[in-house]
């Protein structure tokens, strides 16, 4: 491990020097990308000190311990050596989480898209219900949560609904969330009580920056009408709402939140971007072979993550086997239990691969 920290911290003095050249300052995506690298390698750095001061004290007060006679010092040193040997393994799993490969898509915005599927009506009430389970958690981390296109269930609800969610390691823990949510429940549509098992799929993407992916803008195609609010509700009645439609792949975005056509235009291009992103992403990690089979880190609309069982008031996340039975609290946001259960078993797995456990 000492030989990759040093690794690592060459490369850090490197991008530093990096980072203060004329041509890396002229470059505006050179710099966004060199520090970013350059603040998440000083995490790792900056414990490799630690790491390495904690080393260098354990010598030490051995080195006394041998040579020297005092009995007061010698004490000193024992109780030294005893809490620095003591500190070691914790600051060791502190250095192997760190140089766990990371998503660099981590700490960005998320845009994220529910879409009700099998289950009818319920299915679109149920969409509904997780959308405000979703900003109630997103109330809990001061996170900015904007639904930006939406359509709505004929019973209530939506068949689909799409947001812009801005705050810090947004998409790092949203992404646990993407795949296939089921609630299994008695209707209000239900006159005889009987239990339904109904469906919604969660997509969650990284916002993709300016600086990050290239359009072609005559790819594009923009379209203007009026928007509306969720629920039916008016907006206004100006052509604000923005659609655009990238012509070589089908790929269709609309935004409708803003008053601002500029504003929604914005959205719209950056939603475009993260769709464009992630086919271009998948695209690579198939080709290198590289793609994790794991169902904690893949997201996959097909893969069924969690169910909602109201009877028993119980939520369980299938991918790792984990129940908790106060349903109305998850309901309510408390979702972060679930997300640091599946953080740390995708960081264990990354781990294995990688040869640090």
């Amino acid at each position: 491990m000492l030989d990759k920290l040093e690794k690592i911290k060459l490369r850090f003095d490197q991008v530093s020097e990096d980072l203060v050249k004329p041509e890396t300052v002229s470059d505006m995506k050179l710099y966004a990308k060199l520090n970013k690298e350059y603040k998440d390698l000083q995490k790792v750095v900056d414990k490799y000190f630690e790491y390495k001061a904690m080393l260098e004290g354990i010598d030490e007060a051995k080195e006394i311990l041998e040579e020297e006679k005092d009995p007061e010092l010698r004490e000193m040193a024992k109780m030294e050596l005893d809490e620095l040997q003591d500190g070691i393994p914790t600051i060791e799993e502190e250095l192997k989480m760190l140089l766990i490969p990371k998503d660099p898509n981590d700490s960005k915005n998320a845009i994220f898209e529910i879409r009700a599927g099998a289950g009818g009506d319920e299915a679109s009430i149920f969409a509904g219900d997780l959308l405000r389970m979703y900003q109630r958690f997103c109330e809990r981390h001061k996170w900015k949560l904007s639904i930006t296109d939406f359509v709505d269930g004929t019973s209530g609800g939506f068949n689909k609904i799409v947001a812009n969610i801005q705050g810090e390691d947004a998409y790092g823990m949203l992404k646990y969330e993407a795949g296939v949510h089921r609630v299994q429940r008695v209707p209000a549509t239900e006159s005889q009580g009987r239990i339904h098992t109904s469906v919604a799929s969660v997509a969650v993407l990284p916002e993709m920056d300016d600086v990050e992916i290239e359009l072609n803008m005559s790819d594009i195609r923009r379209d203007e009408f009026c928007s509306s609010g969720p629920g039916g509700q008016s907006v206004n009645t100006t052509y604000s709402a923005i659609r655009l439609t990238h012509l070589p792949t089908g790929i269709i975005v609309q935004c409708q939140d803003e008053k601002s056509k500029l504003k929604n235009y914005d959205k719209a291009l950056k939603e475009l971007k993260s769709r464009l992103y992630a086919i271009e992403e998948k695209k690579r990690q198939e080709e290198i072979g590289a793609e994790r089979k794991s169902m904690v880190g893949s997201g996959a609309r097909s893969d069924k993550i969690r169910t909602y069982n109201y009877p028993q008031g119980r939520v369980t996340d299938h991918r790792i086997n984990h129940s908790v039975f106060n349903l109305p609290i998850v309901m309510d946001g408390e979702i972060q239990d679930f997300i640091d259960r599946l953080r740390i078993a995708d960081n264990l797995e990354k781990m294995e691969n990688s040869g640090l456990a």
